[in-house]
């Protein structure tokens, strides 16, 4: 991949290249981020750089992912007791080809496997192992790049640790996780770790200039060109994320004297349910995000309330007096808990419901 192909992070890009220009590039490196901020888009075109330095006439095989001394793991689920990615590669490159900024859970909907368990294990650690053994195929450096690392089992993890302490002669490995939070202390310690942000709204409107709605994609992707892109072509979704949305607050406005619309809030959390994750959490960031509209709306801000809601003569005006600074950050707290437990694998229908059902308290508190 080419660097010019990577939205926005100039400053890492730099960064990165200067490293590869004076020859101080480390063997271990941890590049941190959610997929949609170019996290593997970096580590392609870290790659590239690295294997165009030693032979210009390699670049069309990084670019194709055919080069044969870059290798890639990546989570799969087991199938006949085979858990090695490479079984997988085919489809793998050609979901990665078509998108770079693709998420797990795009890879998981890809292979149609979405309730299957996907993970990097013991054996493709070992399996990694064996592959650097060998000698390089084109006479210089040799490249694996780990796609979702935090995707690997304590085993994996164990034999990934010893690979980073002892590497073969002129190899590079690139470790890409959304956080470091499940990645061994250990692992952490032998890495240099990139902290790669959020894409900033400038570079995702530049991208998005010819959209008619490209402000308010730039904002509700907060720096994620992945999501931004399923915006972007999907305007039905963001159509149906303000339907419900819409819909969860009516019922928790009529919860106060009519009790009986909690059925509806359970039945409303039930569908969202049927989603994928990755999906039930856009909606929760689409949801704090109308809300902190609304409060900008409310203390008279309307210069930056980019999108107001109007489907079914909801009236935005009247709803936005209720968010104000005595329920948003209760109401933001407890968005921000669904989509952490959601993020954890809890059970997407309960942890909705609850989170549905005390909004109706929040949003009758006075702002007095």
């Amino acid at each position: 991949m080419k660097w010019e192909q990577i939205i926005g992070q100039q400053s890492i890009k730099n960064l990165l290249q200067d490293s590869i220009k004076e020859s101080r590039v480390g063997h271990a490196q941890l590049f941190v981020g959610e997929e949609g901020f170019g996290v593997l888009p970096l580590a392609l075109a870290m790659a590239q750089e690295i294997f165009e330095k030693e032979n210009p006439a390699s670049v069309h095989k990084v670019e194709n992912l055919n080069h044969l001394d870059l290798h890639f793991s990546f989570p799969v689920f087991t199938e006949n007791k085979n858990s090695l990615s490479k079984r997988l590669f085919d489809q793998w490159r050609e979901f990665i080809l078509e998108n770079p900024y693709s998420s797990f859970d795009d890879w998981t909907s890809f292979l149609e496997s979405e309730n299957k368990q996907f993970f990097i294990s013991a054996d493709e650690a070992e399996d990694i192992g064996q592959r650097f053994n060998l000698k390089s195929f084109e006479g210089g450096s040799k490249i694996l790049i780990v796609w979702r690392a935090d995707k690997m089992n304590d085993a994996a993890a164990n034999k990934i640790l010893k690979f980073l302490e002892e590497p073969p002669k002129n190899t590079f490995i690139i470790l890409c996780a959304p956080s470091t939070n499940d990645i061994l202390p250990t692992i952490l310690s032998r890495c240099q770790i990139v902290n790669v942000p959020r894409i900033t709204d400038e570079d995702i409107l530049d991208q998005l200039k010819a959209h008619h709605s490209a402000r308010e994609i730039a904002y509700q992707s907060q720096g994620n060109w992945n999501l931004a892109q399923s915006l972007a072509e999907n305007n039905a979704g963001a159509s149906e994320f303000e339907t419900l949305f819409i819909q969860w607050v009516r019922n928790a406005f009529q919860a106060k004297k009519k009790p009986e619309v909690l059925r509806d809030i359970v039945k409303w959390a039930r569908q969202i349910s049927e989603w994928n994750r990755e999906k039930q959490m856009k909606f929760l960031n689409y949801c704090i995000e109308i809300f902190r509209l609304a409060m900008l709306q409310n203390y008279g801000n309307d210069n930056l309330v980019y999108k107001k809601l109007n489907e079914g003569n909801f009236n935005w005006q009247s709803f936005s007096k209720f968010i104000h600074g005595a329920n948003i950050v209760s109401i933001v707290e407890e968005i921000t808990d669904a989509s952490y437990h959601i993020s954890r694998n809890a059970n997407s229908k309960i942890v909705l419901t609850d989170m549905g059902i005390k909004l109706t308290r929040y949003i009758h508190k006075s702002a007095n």
